[in-house]
């Protein structure tokens, strides 16, 4: 197993992590800027009106997307199993 073996799964393996977490985090940053612009304009102040609706989205996000997301990853793993035998011989 060459060394750049192991840097090309690892950025694979990065890269899959940022796509995975970006389809869950990024509507809940643009749910929490929506509510920051609501909370600015009509002065309310209060931290916790923020969390519900973007703990709500995180949750329908990973539960619309799980099946794409356990496909990435376990066409991933398949791929790294199949590839291991030729790195290692």
């Amino acid at each position: 197993m060459t060394p750049e073996n192991v840097v090309d799964l690892i950025s694979q393996a990065m890269w899959l992590i940022i796509i995975i977490v970006s389809v869950i985090i990024v509507p809940s940053l643009i749910v929490g800027l929506i509510i920051a612009i609501i909370q600015a304009a009509t002065q309310i102040n209060e931290q916790t009106l923020s969390f519900l609706p973007r703990l709500i989205v995180t949750f329908l996000m990973i539960i619309f997307c799980g099946h794409w997301f356990f496909e990435k990853l376990m066409s991933f793993f398949n791929q790294l199993f199949m590839t291991i035998p030729g790195m290692i011989g």
